[in-house]
């Protein structure tokens, strides 16, 4: 991962973005958590972003949209979307959108970090 860069993750999900935070940080990995997209687009730093990991189910604007709107406007960032609604339907969206992954909820940390190894690089702390 590029130094001084961040995993931004957006989940309506209190306990989701604790546990993701607390697996990302003992890979060494510094995380910061958004509870809405709208929260995202208020607060982040795409700067600071070295990959987005991102729900597509949130209250108010949906994950996909915002997908949609960061493909569109700003500078490329991968984003591995997670979902605990899997449908054929959702998957097309999210690949449409421009994701680079797609997890199902729940998933093994392991496919997590692949995913993530695949968007930015190696991931010091994981197995290989």
């Amino acid at each position: 991962m590029p130094a001084g860069k961040l995993i931004h993750v957006v989940d309506d999900d209190r306990g989701f973005l604790k546990g993701i935070e607390r697996l990302l940080a003992a890979l060494g990995m510094g995380v910061r958590t958004f509870s809405s997209a709208e929260q995202f687009q208020a607060d982040a730093d795409l700067d600071e972003a070295a990959c987005i990991i991102l729900d597509i189910h949130l209250a108010g604007m949906s994950g996909i949209d915002l997908l949609s709107r960061l493909t569109r406007s700003g500078p490329r960032i991968p984003v591995v979307v997670v979902t605990a609604s899997d449908s054929e339907v959702t998957r097309r969206a999210a690949v449409s959108a421009g994701c680079d992954a797609y997890l199902q909820k729940p998933f093994p940390s392991t496919l997590l970090v692949k995913a993530l190894a695949e968007a930015i690089g190696p991931i010091r702390g994981s197995p290989s």
